[in-house]
C-alpha cells in the first residue's frame, strides 16, 4: 500500500491517542511531518488474494485513527464501510496483542452484529490473528454475558440497549477502562430518536470511563454530515469529528414497474403485479421484495405464494415472526437456498448477501434514503450496478416512485429531524448509572450535558428528574413503590434496594411495542407474536395470514392466540404504528410534478391524461399552494385538500378541521387520509374552508383533542414503562398489555389530578406532539394554508380526488371483506364521474 500522507495538526494540538500502534506515531503527527501509515505485510497480502484494493475513505478512515480523531465515514452501500470503521482495530491488535476489551460495535439490529461477526471472523481467521470477536444481545446467553463482563473480547458488537445494560453493572469500570474505540454503524438509523439519545448518554458514560476512547460513526444515507457530527462528538464540538466521503460506486439501475393495464387508481400493496414479480424472480437468483408494513409483507407473500407455479424457494421476514423463523430465512439467503425473500425494514440495514441481484419495492418507497438503503441490498459491491425495480400501488405512488428514482439520481437524501432528548430516556439512564455506583448529582449533570441531545438540560430540569427517578414525584412520593434512590450519606445517590438493580435490567429498553399474544400451534411451537388489539377482534373459527401460513384461531387464552394451519381465505393482521411518512422532500418534488406539464411525457398514457383532465376539470397547485376542493357527490358535500405532508399529519389535520366543522354547524360525516391528500364529507358544505385551516388550530382544538382522545394515555404508557414507572416484568412473570395498560392508566388519572406538570406528563406530550401526530409537518401546513390556499369550488368530483375517494369505499368495508373487483368497480365509477364529459 501507498504511504498515506496526513494533514498537519494545527499547532499546538496534541492528538488523542488511545492505542500503542498509534502512540508510536503519534510524535510525528503532532510535529506536522508528513507521516506514511503503512498498511501490514499480512493486511496487504490478503487484500490482494481478493483483487482488492484499499479504498480511498477506508485510507482515510486509517489515517484519522493514527491522528486520534472522531470520524464519520459517508459511504455507499458496498464501499466496505464496515471493514473501513473496523481496519484500524485490526492493525492495531495485530500488532500489539491484547487480551482487553479494545472496540466496541454498536448496530440498530441483533441480526446486523451476527452479520458482522460472520463477516469479520472471515479476515482474522484468513491472517491467522490472535483477535476474538463476539456478539451481545438480548438472545445472548446469561452464562456468555456472565462471562463477557469480566473476560470481554477485543471486539464486542452490541445493540443501544444492551450497552446501557453492561453500564448498569459496577464491573463496567473495569470492563471499559481500556476501550480504544466505539464503532457505530448505520448511525442514522436510530441517532434522532430515543435509541439514540440512549446511545449518546452511554457514550458520555463511556468517555468518562475512558477519555482516550475514539468514537467512529458510518452510514450510506445521511444528508447532513454536520448535524451527526455534532451528535457523534463529546460536547456536541463537531468540528472534533474528522468527515471522510466514501469513493463513488456505479450508479444504481432502477425502474419503474408499470401494470399490464392501466395504474390502479388507489392502493398501495402493488398487489396487482404479483404475475409480473414472480416473473422477475424466477429470471434471477436471488430476489428481496421490500414491503412497508408487516401486514403488507403477509399479503404479498400469500399473493406470490398462489402464483408462484415453478414453486421457487421462496420465504417471509419481519419483526413479528419468531426470532428462529427470522434466523432460518437469514441462513438460507447466506446459503444461497431462496430464490426470493419477502422483507420489511427488519432488512433494511447493513446485511451482506452478496449474490442478491435484485431488489422490488413493493409501494411507494417513502423516501429516497430508505430506497438506496434497500436498494444497496442487491449485488453489495461498489462498483457493480445495484438493480431495482419500485411497484407503485396508485397514480400518486407512481408519481412518488418517479419523485424518488430523480432524487436518487441528482444525489439527494432526506433530511433527518433531530429533537431535543426525550426525558423518561434520561431518567433510565440515571437509573443505570445508579445501579453500577453511587453518583454526584453535579457530575453526573455534566457528564449528562455532554450528550448531544442533552445540552439543554439545566439544573432545575435535572433536579425534577431526580426528583421522579427518587420517588415518583410529588404525587406518587409516598408510595413505597417508587422509592428508587436514596442518599448514601457522602453527599451521592444510590439505589434504595439491592433487588432494584435488578428490577431495573429486567425491565430497561427503550422499544416498547404494542401489547402483543404469542401465536402458537397447540403442540406449543410459536411461530411470533400479534398485536393484542388486533387479536381481540377474532374469535374461534376466524381465519388470518401469518408466517406465510393461513391459521385458524381455536382459543384465546390470556397472552396466546392458538391456531390451526387452514386452505381457507385469510385476513391479513394489521399492526399499530406501521406508516411510514412521505418524506418533505419527495413531496416536494411530487408537487414539482404537479405544476410541471412539461415534465408528463414521460409518464404512462393514464397517468398523464388524468393529470390533463385535472387541469382542464379544476386546478393543479404550483409548489409552495395548498389545494382545496369543495365540490357536491352522492348526496353529500366534500372538502378534500391536497397538501402531501404524509398520513399521520393529515390524519391529525382531519380530527381536528371535523371538530371545526362541528362547531361551525357543518355536520361531518367523516373524513379519510392518504400520504396525499384528506377528504372530509359533510351533510353541509363548507363555503370558505380558509377559516377552517388557521394556525390557532394546534392551540384550542389540538390540545383539546390530544388530551380528550387515547393519544395521551398511549404516549404516556410509553414514557412511563421507559421511565421506570412501571415494570412490564417480574422475575418469572410478565405482565399482560392489558395490566400494563391498567396500571398506566391508573397512575395517568392520579397524575392528571393531582400533579399536572409532572415531569412524564411532560414527555408524554412532547411525544404525542412530536411523533403521534407529526405536528411540526401539521404546523408547517397551517402556516402555508394562511397565505398560499387556492380554493375551488366544483360542480362535481375531481379527477385528483378520485384516489382518496376510493379510500372511502375501503374503509367502509371490512377488512375480511374487501373485494378488489367491487373496489375497482368504484374506482371506475368515481373516475367517469371525474372525467368524463358534462
Amino acid at each position: 500500500m501507498p504511504p498515506i500522507s496526513l494533514r498537519p495538526l494545527p499547532p499546538g494540538t496534541r492528538p488523542r491517542t488511545g492505542s500503542r500502534f498509534w502512540e508510536s506515531l503519534a510524535p510525528r503527527i503532532a510535529a506536522g511531518h508528513i507521516c506514511p501509515v503503512p498498511l501490514p505485510q499480512i493486511f496487504t497480502d490478503w487484500f490482494a488474494a481478493r483483487g482488492w484494493r484499499v479504498r480511498r475513505h477506508q485510507a482515510e478512515m486509517l489515517a484519522a485513527a493514527a491522528r486520534g480523531e472522531h470520524a464519520l465515514l459517508v459511504a455507499a452501500t458496498g464501499a466496505g464501510k464496515t471493514l473501513a470503521g473496523f481496519l484500524p482495530t485490526l492493525v492495531d491488535l495485530a500488532a500489539h496483542p491484547s487480551d482487553r476489551l479494545h472496540t466496541l460495535y454498536v448496530s440498530p439490529l441483533k441480526a446486523l452484529a451476527a452479520d458482522v461477526e460472520r463477516n469479520l471472523l472471515g479476515p482474522i481467521g484468513d491472517m491467522g490473528l490472535a483477535i476474538s470477536v463476539e456478539s451481545r444481545s438480548g438472545d445472548t446467553s446469561s452464562d456468555r454475558k456472565a462471562r463477557q463482563r469480566s473476560r470481554p473480547p477485543n471486539i464486542l458488537l452490541t445493540t443501544p440497549e444492551s450497552l446501557s445494560l453492561l453500564l448498569s453493572y459496577p464491573d463496567s469500570f473495569a470492563m471499559f477502562a481500556d476501550l480504544q474505540t466505539v464503532v457505530i454503524d448505520e448511525i442514522h438509523a436510530f441517532a434522532p430518536g430515543k435509541r439514540g439519545d440512549l446511545l449518546s448518554l452511554a457514550l458520555a458514560r463511556l468517555q468518562q470511563i475512558a477519555p482516550a476512547m475514539r468514537r467512529v460513526g458510518l452510514s450510506a444515507t445521511i444528508a447532513d454530515p454536520g448535524q451527526y457530527a455534532e451528535w457523534l462528538a463529546p460536547d456536541a464540538a463537531g468540528g472534533a469529528v474528522t468527515l471522510v466521503a466514501g469513493e463513488a460506486g456505479a450508479d444504481p439501475d432502477i425502474s419503474i414497474l408499470l401494470p399490464e393495464g392501466a395504474v390502479p387508481w388507489s392502493g398501495h400493496s402493488g398487489r396487482y403485479a404479483v404475475h409480473q414479480v414472480m416473473a422477475e424472480v424466477a429470471k434471477n437468483r436471488t430476489t428481496i421484495i421490500f414491503c412497508n408494513t408487516r401486514g403488507l409483507a403477509e399479503l404479498i407473500f400469500q399473493e406470490l405464494w398462489k402464483v408462484n407455479d415453478l414453486s421457487l424457494p421462496i420465504a417471509i421476514h419481519h419483526g413479528s415472526l419468531d426470532r428462529e423463523a427470522r434466523q432460518r430465512a437469514e441462513t438460507a439467503m447466506a446459503e444461497g437456498r431462496l430464490r426470493a425473500l419477502v422483507a420489511t425494514s427488519s432488512l433494511d440495514l447493513g446485511l451482506d448477501w452478496g449474490d442478491v441481484d435484485c431488489v422490488i419495492q413493493m409501494g411507494a418507497p417513502k423516501g429516497s434514503s430508505r430506497l438506496l438503503q434497500r436498494i444497496g441490498r442487491a449485488n453489495h459491491r461498489l462498483d457493480e450496478p445495484s438493480r431495482a425495480l419500485i411497484v407503485p400501488g396508485n397514480r400518486f405512488e407512481y408519481l412518488e416512485a418517479q419523485a424518488a428514482l430523480d432524487a436518487v439520481a441528482a444525489g439527494e437524501r432526506d433530511a433527518d429531524r433531530f429533537r431535543p432528548g426525550a426525558l423518561d430516556v434520561l431518567a433510565q439512564h440515571v437509573m443505570a448509572l445508579a445501579c453500577a455506583a453511587p453518583f454526584d448529582e453535579a457530575e453526573l449533570l455534566a457528564e449528562i450535558r455532554s450528550a448531544a441531545p442533552y445540552r439543554w438540560v439545566d439544573e432545575v430540569t435535572f433536579s425534577r428528574l431526580l426528583g421522579f427517578v427518587r420517588d415518583g414525584g410529588y404525587a406518587l412520593k409516598s408510595y413505597d413503590r417508587f422509592r428508587r434512590l436514596a442518599p448514601d450519606g457522602q453527599g451521592r445517590w444510590r439505589i434504595a434496594h439491592p433487588r432494584l438493580a435488578a428490577q431495573h435490567r429486567l425491565n430497561a429498553g427503550i422499544i416498547v411495542d404494542a401489547p402483543t399474544l404469542d401465536v402458537r400451534f397447540r403442540n406449543g411451537r410459536r411461530l411470533g407474536s400479534v398485536e393484542e388489539y388486533f387479536a381481540s377482534t377474532l374469535t374461534p373459527g376466524d381465519t388470518f395470514a401469518f408466517a406465510g401460513l393461513s391459521l385458524e384461531v381455536e382459543a384465546i387464552r390470556d397472552t396466546d392466540l392458538y391456531v390451526r394451519a387452514t386452505t381457507r381465505p385469510a385476513r391479513i393482521p394489521s399492526y399499530l404504528g406501521a406508516r411510514m411518512a412521505l418524506t418533505t422532500r419527495l413531496a416536494d418534488r411530487v408537487r414539482g410534478f404537479l405544476a410541471d406539464p412539461a415534465s408528463w411525457a414521460r409518464f404512462p398514457g393514464d397517468v398523464r391524461f388524468w393529470l390533463e383532465m385535472q387541469q382542464w376539470r379544476s386546478v393543479l397547485p404550483r409548489p409552495g399552494e395548498l389545494l382545496v376542493e369543495t365540490f357536491p357527490h352522492d348526496g353529500h358535500h366534500y372538502l378534500v385538500v391536497y397538501p402531501f405532508d404524509g398520513w399521520n399529519a393529515h390524519q391529525s389535520l382531519g380530527m381536528l378541521v371535523s371538530k371545526r366543522m362541528e362547531r361551525a354547524g357543518l355536520q361531518p360525516l367523516g373524513f379519510v387520509a392518504s400520504d396525499y391528500a384528506l377528504a372530509i364529507w359533510s351533510l353541509r358544505p363548507v363555503t370558505d374552508p380558509a377559516a377552517l385551516f388557521d394556525a390557532a388550530i394546534l392551540e384550542g382544538e389540538f390540545v383539546e383533542w390530544v388530551e380528550g382522545s387515547h393519544l395521551l394515555k398511549r404516549a404516556f404508557r410509553e414514557v412511563a414503562v421507559i421511565g421506570g414507572l412501571i415494570e412490564r416484568q417480574h422475575p418469572g412473570k410478565r405482565k399482560t398489555g392489558k395490566q400494563v395498560t391498567f396500571s398506566t392508566d391508573l397512575i395517568f388519572d392520579v397524575l392528571r389530578k393531582y400533579e399536572p406538570d409532572h415531569l412524564l406528563l411532560e414527555a408524554a406530550w412532547a411525544d404525542a406532539r412530536e411523533r403521534l401526530t407529526d405536528v411540526a409537518r401539521l404546523g408547517d401546513l397551517l402556516d402555508r394554508a394562511a397565505g398560499t390556499m387556492l380554493h375551488k369550488d366544483l360542480e362535481r368530483i375531481s379527477p385528483l380526488a378520485v384516489p382518496v375517494l376510493v379510500l372511502i369505499g375501503r374503509e367502509n368495508v371490512a377488512a375480511a371483506d374487501i373485494d378488489d373487483a367491487l373496489l375497482g368497480e368504484l374506482a371506475d365509477e368515481l373516475a367517469a364521474a371525474a372525467m368524463g364529459e358534462g
